[in-house]
């Protein structure tokens, strides 16, 4: 089975549940936080490894024979449900737009857990190391994303958003 098909609920999930829940939550999901110096770095490196992560799954297939199928199902199943629920909370932020509803209580990115969780599963899934490499290069380029919107939501959500950040965690 082409494991390109694991691609499918991330993009129903990211693009049709944002946009049935909240139409401005889903051009909010796409505003990236002005950037500096090796954020813009980090930012090329994150938009070609999500491009190599995509296309990359084109050729890899899902593999059904082993212990790992099922270890994947339940890692990128429960990434999946993480992702689901980060969403929801995104799409309804409180009025002054700062996101700390649900799973913002427990991190403050819950969408790029949920997203590194289920794209493990999918490394189980289809047994990769090069999909291994392409997510842990996509996730430390995510890090350096992370920062520029830090210093953003700072600037412009001032010591409320410090409170919350002092509060919780980055990632867990």
């Amino acid at each position: 089975m082409n494991a390109f098909l694991l691609v499918i609920p991330i993009i129903l999930l990211r693009y049709g549940l944002l946009y049935v829940i909240n139409k401005e939550a889903l051009q909010r999901a796409s505003f990236f936080a002005p950037l500096i110096g090796r954020e813009k770095i980090a930012f090329w490196i994150y938009q070609i490894s999500t491009a190599f992560i995509l296309l990359y799954l084109f050729v890899l297939q899902i593999k059904t024979d082993s212990v790992g199928f099922y270890i994947g199902l339940i890692i990128s199943g429960g990434g999946l449900i993480l992702y689901a629920g980060a969403l929801i909370n995104y799409a309804k932020p409180k009025m002054n737009g700062i996101n700390i509803n649900g799973l913002y209580h427990l991190s403050r990115n819950p969408m790029y857990v949920a997203y590194f969780i289920y794209f493990l599963g999918c490394v189980f899934l289809t047994r990769s190391w090069i999909f291994l490499a392409l997510l842990i290069i996509f996730q430390i380029s995510v890090h350096f994303i992370i920062w520029s919107e830090e210093r953003w939501c700072m600037k412009e959500f001032g010591e409320e958003y410090i409170n919350y950040m002092n509060r919780v965690r980055r990632y867990l």
